[in-house]
């Protein structure tokens, strides 16, 4: 085993691989869908394991492809799963239709948001109610948070959800 790495024959495979790096991290950081950085994570995070492989350091490439690629990728999508949905409560007397609920998601859609409908809560829970909002009677969405409520009116769907007979509502925590 020589004591000296010659990286001369193998240079015309490493640029390539190497530019992209910076290539993938850019788009990386300029996704707004935070599924499509999931894959390109994972993406950077494969190529970086090719490159530390390509350069002799096998050690540094197993921690990677394990660490920064699988493990790392594998708990933002539990991440983005558990916090991408919007938690609306409904009146016991008056569960959401198939159509109010479609017109919803296709509001949400485009910011990656999962409609999830949580089942009425008893008087004494109302307090503890964990979710984002209220869909009422008709098309009536009451949200709490003033900057979701603000998102939402930005959105195509919003125009929608009002020519529907939709009111969307900002309305104080208890």
């Amino acid at each position: 085993m020589s004591g000296t790495v010659s990286l001369l024959g193998e240079l015309d495979l490493l640029l390539p691989i190497t530019a992209l790096l910076p290539l993938t991290a850019v788009l990386l950081v300029s996704q707004s869908n935070p599924y499509q950085t999931l894959v390109l994570r994972g993406i950077l995070g494969s190529v970086s394991t090719l490159l530390y492989a390509l350069l002799g350091a096998p050690d540094v490439a197993i921690t990677e492809a394990l660490v920064g690629t699988l493990l790392s990728t594998t708990l933002y999508a539990v991440a983005l799963r558990s916090s991408m949905a919007l938690r609306l409560s409904y009146p016991a007397d008056a569960p959401p239709s198939e159509a109010s609920q479609a017109l919803l998601r296709d509001w949400l859609e485009p910011l990656s948001l999962r409609l999830r409908l949580l089942p009425p809560a008893p008087a004494e829970a109302a307090e503890a109610d964990a979710s984002h909002g209220r869909l009422g009677p008709g098309l009536r969405l009451e949200v709490t948070n003033p900057r979701l409520a603000e998102r939402l009116q930005a959105l195509e769907g919003y125009r929608r959800w009002q020519s529907s007979g939709g009111e969307l509502l900002l309305r104080e925590r208890p």
